[in-house]
């Protein structure tokens, strides 16, 4: 019997960056299958009572800066706490990931989100850009052009809304969330019990 976690994110999340490549590492350390699900975290938040960045309290918008900080540093990523292209949005990211599941598969998609993030949180570009997100993919050796225009469909944006309502459905209220066994893990600091239930299952 396969061994699947759902990994529902927005592309945008800083927190998604930070545990990417560990949640990654750890899937394919114990073998679990990763069913990708980029979805639109504002919907999220709209049914959860999460709140944008913007519209949070100044003293918990100062807080989530020095976590950053911190946590950068602890794991040794690379991360600009206040990048110059965020507030960003995340839904044509989302597709293009979606966009290159579907005619990469899973492992590829995988590669090309991290390298999404990174856009964002190492490298000060704008994922909301196409011409960015065409690069990205270019920088894969996919054909960025032909992922763009996949990415605008109306079978990728029905995958978009599927994965919106699945988080909903499923309880979700922050990005990263990963799904496992019927159970939620919120956050990259969760990853510890994630692992735990990886190694059970």
């Amino acid at each position: 019997m396969s061994k699947v976690c759902e990994y529902y994110f927005a592309p945008q999340s800083p927190f998604t960056y930070l545990g990417h490549a560990r949640f990654v590492a750890l899937a394919k350390q114990y073998g679990v299958q990763i069913d990708l699900k980029p979805c639109d975290l504002g919907k999220v938040f709209s049914v959860s009572g999460g709140l944008p960045l913007a519209k949070r309290a100044p003293q918990r918008q100062a807080y989530r800066i020095a976590e950053l900080q911190r946590w950068g540093e602890y794991l040794g990523i690379p991360i600009n706490p206040q990048p110059k292209f965020f507030p960003v949005a995340g839904d044509l990211a989302a597709k293009l990931i979606i966009a290159v599941q579907l005619a990469h598969g899973t492992n590829v998609a995988l590669d090309v989100t991290g390298a999404i993030m990174s856009a964002v949180w190492a490298e000060e570009r704008n994922i909301a850009d196409i011409d960015t997100l065409t690069a990205i993919a270019f920088d894969h050796e996919l054909d960025g052009k032909a992922l763009m225009k996949s990415a605008e469909t109306a079978s990728v944006e029905a995958a978009y809304n599927e994965y919106t309502d699945a988080a909903v459905t499923a309880n979700v209220f922050g990005s990263p969330w990963y799904q496992f066994n019927g159970e939620g893990y919120w956050g990259q600091d969760r990853l510890h019990f994630v692992e735990r239930a990886f190694a059970k299952a």
